[in-house]
């Protein structure tokens, strides 16, 4: 038991957290630098549009996006359920949330993916103008970002079947559950500088 102790506090830092949390949140700030390069790019740039070309006016669907978005916010409250079913030990439940927290995000990347392709039929591309090229970059890399996390549920879901994550393996899923949680705040960030404020384009 004393070996045990030992081996916990020496993965521990001078803060309390763990050397894997401590570098999980070294991460996520570096993704906040990317994210608000991206973000910055967008707002300069959204109103250089070519006449004849199409806008944000003409091209978003709002109540479709919130929609999407609504399933995407939901999915951090089934992460949280499954971090809670880890840590009492209720491995059924754990892994119940963690497929249902997949499947919401699958169902985000599929709405995005329908998105893309109506714009693309609307003419709206990467290379139809600046407003095209910066919104595809930032909502495609936080779309690919989406996309990891999923693959990270996944794995959990699949280790948890293996009976590779019991309740001692409770931070992992922390871990995922704080990424999970970033790209939800990222989103919410994106969507309400992508499609809520207003543009000046017609």
């Amino acid at each position: 038991m004393a070996q045990h102790a030992t081996a916990v506090e020496a993965h521990r830092t001078s803060t309390g957290l763990s050397n894997a949390k401590i570098g999980v949140w070294a991460f996520l700030a570096s993704e906040c630098l990317l994210f608000g390069a991206l973000i910055s790019t967008f707002l300069l740039y959204r109103d250089r549009t070519l006449p004849g070309t199409p806008t944000p006016l003409k091209v978003y669907d709002i109540p479709y996006t919130s929609v999407s978005s609504f399933v995407l916010l939901m999915s951090s409250l089934t992460m949280v359920l499954a971090l809670a079913a880890i840590q009492r030990g209720d491995h059924a439940k754990l892994r119940a949330w963690l497929m249902a927290t997949a499947l919401l995000g699958m169902t985000f990347i599929a709405g995005q993916v329908y998105e893309f392709t109506r714009f693309v039929q609307e003419g709206l591309t990467l290379k139809t103008n600046l407003f095209g090229s910066t919104f595809f970059v930032l909502t495609g890399f936080h779309g690919a970002h989406v996309t990891i996390g999923i693959l990270m549920l996944l794995s959990l879901f699949g280790m948890s079947l293996d009976g590779r994550l019991g309740t001692d393996k409770a931070e992992v899923v922390e871990l995922v559950g704080l990424y999970w949680h970033f790209v939800d705040i990222v989103w919410i960030v994106i969507f309400t500088v992508v499609y809520l404020i207003p543009t000046g384009g017609k």
